[in-house]
This record gives C-alpha cells, structure tokens and sequence, in this order.
C-alpha cells in the first residue's frame, strides 16, 4: 500500500509540474498580411502564412521544455486553421468559448499568435477592439482595450502568465505596457491602417521559433496580469449599432446613450461574463 501511495503521489506531481501552452491566434497581426481582404478564413495565402507561424511556434515551445501546446483558432468564427496543417504535436480548439476562455484548466502560460492591437491606435494594422465593424471603443475600468488586455487579465484571474506574442508593432507595444517581460516578436510595422513594412514568411518564422523557445523559461518568473475588482467594462459601439430597446433592462448593466454601455461586476469574469449574456 505504502509502495502504491508514493507512486500516486509522484504521479499526481509529475501532472502538476506538465507545462502546457494555451496559443490563442488572430490573423491581422500575421506577417505579409496587410489588407482586410486577406483576413477571409479561406484565404490560402493567409492561412498558410498563419499556419507557418503557428508552427514555428509550437516547435519553439517544445524546444524550450513545454510539453504540450493547445491551439485556439480564435479568428473569425474559429473557421481558420484546419488539423491537416497545424504541427502534429499541437491540439487544436475549433469554436467558440465561454466567457472564461478555457482559463479554468489553469494552464501554464498563455501566448498569443498574430495579435493586432485595440481601436484607434496609429499605426495599428487592421487595428480594431473585438469586431471592427460593431464596437468604437471598449473600456475596462476606464481604460481603452481590445482583445491582449482582456485576455491577459483573463489568464490573470486565473493565475495564468501570458509569456508571448506576436503580431505588428502596435500589439508589442501594447503588451509590453502591461506584461514587459514576455516575448515579443513585431513581425510588421504599420504605415497605415492597411499599409505595413513586413518580413519575410521565413524570417518570421525564425524569429517566433526563437522567441517561443525563449518564452518557456519564464514560466514561473513572469507575474500573471490581474486587474483588480470590482471592475467595469463600457462598450460604445459603431454609429449603425443603437442598442436594443431593452438594454436598460439587463442585469448588471447602465445605458449612457444610444450606443454606449456599461457593465459592472466584481472581477474580469463576472463582467465579461455579463457582458457575453446578451
């Protein structure tokens, strides 16, 4: 029996110590993708160039000491990436998530894969806070965000690092504002909201497989991103989105005008959580 326990136990201590990657992808913040049409899920350019990248990346991490690497297509719909393509050693999340993004599996870090920054950044390729097209601006205790600050305090809440990113400029830059000492790979600089200075595919993929190798070592030395209740969330949304007639009626929720509200809640899930409940 005693022989049985000890067993239990270093298995039992052998899963906690499993390092896991949570790899959420977009597609603006892809190197050579600079124009909107090049977005589409089905485009094969760009599918392929993301994919490059997310394999580079998945290698990296191996490289570095990670044992496993789950991938969210978190683009579009999650229509992008297909299981033929990705590395064979990747897992892939095809659809949408909950309000906690799968965070509740505590994994090890968190990285992002072809980020592009909030709205109304200069120089932000394709820059944009959740949908380009429905919301102007998204605040989170007042302060202008998009899809890295939420996710990092997600990851947060949960007492999850985020180690990585890369996308365009204006995303490390906006990383590095809250979590500077994760690694950073800037595979473009934008010109113009649809103008960009790019590397190469293969100069980009070397650089995001170095990167990612380095990443793994900060698991553990980089501090979880927390934003600290109760907090609120305010989403003013584009001219042609008037909100509904019964937006005053939601739980949790104050009317500001005909395209901005705001949501409260004790901590970055129970808000964004409201806020995903319409």
């Amino acid at each position: 029996m005693r022989t049985l326990l000890l067993l239990l136990a270093a298995a039992a201590s052998l899963a906690a110590q499993k390092k896991t990657i949570f790899l959420i992808t977009d597609a603006e913040g892809v190197g050579g993708v600079c124009r909107q049409e090049q977005t589409e899920p089905k485009d094969p350019e760009m599918r392929q160039l993301l994919t490059g990248e997310i394999n580079a990346a998945v290698d990296g991490f191996l490289a570095g000491g990670a044992d496993e690497v789950i991938v969210w297509d978190g683009h579009d719909g999650s229509q992008t990436l297909s299981t033929l393509t990705i590395h064979p050693k990747a897992r892939l999340v095809m659809g949408g998530l909950g309000p906690s993004m799968l965070m509740e599996r505590r994994f090890s870090a968190v990285a992002y894969l072809g980020q592009h920054s909030k709205a109304n950044i200069r120089g932000g390729i394709m820059a944009h806070s959740y949908s380009s097209l429905g919301i102007q601006n998204m605040l989170l205790n007042g302060k202008p965000v998009g899809e890295i600050d939420v996710i990092a305090a997600m990851a947060g809440h949960f007492a999850t690092p985020v180690i990585l990113l890369t996308g365009d400029q204006a995303a490390v830059n906006e990383l590095s504002e809250i979590v500077p000492q994760a690694e950073m790979v800037a595979v473009k600089e934008g010109i113009g909201r649809y103008t960009c200075i790019s590397m190469s595919a293969k100069s980009a993929q070397e650089a995001i497989h170095a990167a990612a190798r380095r990443s793994v070592a900060k698991i553990g030395v980089v501090k979880p991103y927390t934003v600290p209740g109760p907090v609120t969330l305010q989403i003013e949304y584009t001219t042609r989105n008037s909100l509904p007639v019964d937006a005053e009626s939601r739980h949790g929720a104050e009317v500001l005008d005909d395209r901005t509200i705001r949501f409260r809640g004790k901590d970055i899930l129970d808000v964004w959580r409201t806020y995903r409940s319409r």
